[in-house]
């Protein structure tokens, strides 16, 4: 019997107001960038992906692993590999991403801190090699219809969570006005947890960032205020607004 063949959607880019938007297929946009600050955050979601750092370890971010489940137009992966001096591995199914990003997105080019997975990811995340490795997991990941994630079985968030060293954290992006959200909370509790779940309120777009502690803990709201402060001053990212919508899901 023949492999199934996959058929992936053609992947283009349009501009509007100096950002530059990478699409697959449609006029959905999925992914972002600044033309003049290529290694900065644009969109807000993504922002929120970023949450992680309100958890990381003394001194785990540089030098720690970051993994991307889903490259789109390759925001996360340039920040943690530019701005926190992270080792970055991204899972790409797509080609034609990794080109666009390389050509059009100011991707830096693949070394020893920075390597693209051409891969489907459900696959590759149970790959020996990358368990217990990942002090940073970013799934992001819809097809060109951007409706509902890809991959979202509990099966698959425990196999996220086993990727995941004893600190780490995994922010995922769902839609929290779909019909869907709260069955994919249901499946990341049945992996990780309630207690491990942290969740932000959604954005305007409708996209609800959602975070799971490998170690459940419940920092002190001083802790996190103090560590949201100096997010901000090290790394430009708005953490101290962050605060007034990210909320455990248990208390």
């Amino acid at each position: 019997m023949k492999p199934k063949v996959i058929a992936l959607p053609e992947v283009s880019f349009s501009e509007f107001d100096g950002v530059r938007h990478l699409h697959l297929g449609t006029e959905w946009v999925q992914g972002s960038m600044r033309i003049g600050a290529p290694f900065e955050l644009e969109l807000e979601y993504v922002q929120r992906m970023m949450a992680w750092l309100l958890f990381a370890p003394e001194g785990m971010v540089p030098g720690g692993h970051a993994m991307q489940l889903g490259l789109g137009a390759g925001a996360l992966t340039k920040f943690c590999y530019k701005q926190l001096g992270m080792t970055c591995t991204a899972i790409e199914l797509n080609p034609q991403v990794l080109a666009v990003c390389e050509g059009w997105f100011k991707l830096p080019p693949q070394g020893p801190r920075l390597r693209v997975v051409l891969a489907d990811a459900a696959r590759e995340i149970r790959g020996d090699e990358w368990i217990g490795t990942v002090d940073a997991l970013q799934v992001d990941l819809y097809d060109h219809e951007a409706a509902a994630p890809v991959l979202d079985s509990a099966e698959f968030y425990a196999d996220c969570r086993r990727l995941l060293t004893d600190g780490a954290c995994m922010t995922v992006n769902l839609f929290g006005r779909a019909a869907s959200f709260e069955r994919s909370l249901a499946r990341m509790a049945e992996a990780f947890g309630t207690r491990a779940l942290w969740s932000f309120k959604p954005t305007r777009e409708g996209n609800t960032v959602v975070l799971a502690q490998r170690t459940p803990t419940r920092p002190k709201r001083a802790l996190l205020e103090a560590r949201a402060q100096e997010i901000e001053t090290r790394w430009h990212l708005p953490a101290t607004k962050w605060l007034r919508t990210f909320k455990p899901l248990e208390r």
